[in-house]
């Protein structure tokens, strides 16, 4: 239809009330003959009919108050509530005059930030001297429309990113920059995407973006909690997957636990910082209250600080323990030093509440005192995969 400033467009349904109004529906686009007061004499584009129409039910067609997405009077505190609304999701957005500067206007995005979960960013459109709009100076639009268009195909395509910082004096820049060399080489579905490093201190390393985070805090929420054994067998399957190409790379995690498994929107696993505890020596030396994680740990790394595949299939069978119990603390109500001595007397944990007897087998060969007795990787994605129809039979479903 032609942009004259006589077409407007309805903003809401308008029934009829005597013979000389003319209805409408939302989103009708009416062509105005007359505009006197607050009745004025309209055609219906699509039928030709005229009659009077109120005037506040319409807008003008290349007005921005016909887009769904401008809200002229809202203020940031109320922007914030409805973008954080529940059913909106990171990438909604809206635009709105600015509280401010009178006469410009500001988009405000709903974002995910790992730590602070949902939020709101607000940015400043600016108004150049001879009409247009700009964020960025660099990228400038004659209407808002044609920004709003940029934009949400630039969201849409910008693939998020989780950005983990190391504390200065960690490690050498050069020790770091080698190892990140050959995690970069290491792609996999089931591993986090390294996507960059920057080796200044202090270092940065920037890795695809999961959603739901680590899988020690997942199956902590209510979400988690709801999944079913077959789920829980799954996503250890998926772990068992990544580490199995690990394993065929000839490397080596040495922190394989639920924190630093991260789950994505649709529940995959993917394992993350692996080859980044052998960098950072200090944070995990085996001294009493570092962070050296004892309860993960294989008796020969412990000891003699040996690590290999082999004590990463170890830390597995661990990590089983945390998957089947919803992320409880392995060896509950003992400290390091006790679980230490345990393990040099062969103790090994029992099998936890709900765990069914085959998955249990499954961690006690992870936890054979010879690190050459202990499975490969690639049986235990095998094994898990196959769980279900192996222990068909023997093992029903608990509800």
């Amino acid at each position: 239809f032609p942009l004259d400033d006589t077409i407007f467009i309805a903003q809401h349904d308008f029934k009829a009330t005597n013979d000389s109004d003319l209805p409408f529906r939302k989103g009708d686009k009416l062509k105005v003959l007359q505009e006197t007061g607050e009745w004025w004499l309209a055609r219906l584009l699509t039928t030709g009919q005229e009659g009077l129409i109120p005037s506040n039910y319409v807008a003008r067609a290349d007005t921005l108050e016909v887009e769904k997405w401008f809200f002229k009077d809202l203020g940031r505190r109320e922007t914030e509530r409805l973008l954080l609304a529940p059913g909106n999701k990171p990438g909604a957005f809206l635009i709105r005059e600015s509280e401010t500067c009178k006469g410009s206007f500001s988009l405000s995005v709903r974002d995910y930030e790992g730590e602070r979960g949902d939020v709101v960013k607000h940015y400043k459109i600016r108004c150049l001297d001879k009409g247009g709009y700009y964020i960025s100076p660099s990228n400038t639009f004659s209407t808002l429309q044609e920004l709003v268009q940029y934009y949400t195909r630039y969201y849409k395509n910008t693939q998020k990113v989780a950005i983990k910082t190391l504390k200065e004096g960690t490690m050498a820049p050069e020790a770091f920059l080698q190892e990140a060399n050959l995690m970069k080489q290491l792609k996999h579905d089931r591993l986090v995407r390294l996507h960059a490093v920057v080796t200044k201190e202090p270092i940065l390393i920037v890795t695809e973006f999961m959603i739901n985070g680590c899988l020690l805090d997942f199956l902590k929420t209510d979400e988690g909690k709801k999944l079913k054994l077959n789920k829980l067998i799954d996503m250890s399957a998926q772990i068992a997957e990544g580490m199995a190409y690990i394993e065929k790379k000839n490397y080596i995690h040495r922190d394989l636990r639920a924190a630093n498994i991260l789950v994505n929107e649709t529940l995959h696993c993917k394992i993350a910082d692996f080859g980044l505890a052998r960098i950072i020596e200090s944070e995990y030396t085996a001294q009493e209250g570092a962070k050296f994680p004892i309860k993960w740990t294989a008796p020969e790394a412990i000891n003699f600080g040996t690590f290999s595949i082999k004590s990463d299939v170890w830390s597995f069978g661990i990590l089983l323990t945390e998957i089947v119990t919803y992320g409880r603390i392995p060896y509950p109500g003992m400290t390091n030093p006790e679980v230490i001595r345990s393990l040099d007397r062969s103790y090994r944990m029992p099998c936890p509440d709900g765990c069914p007897e085959e998955l249990y087998d499954i961690m006690m060969v992870c936890w054979k005192q010879k690190p050459d007795d202990r499975p490969t990787f690639e049986y235990l994605q095998n094994t898990l995969n196959d769980f279900f129809i192996a222990t068909e039979g023997q093992y029903e479903m608990q509800p």
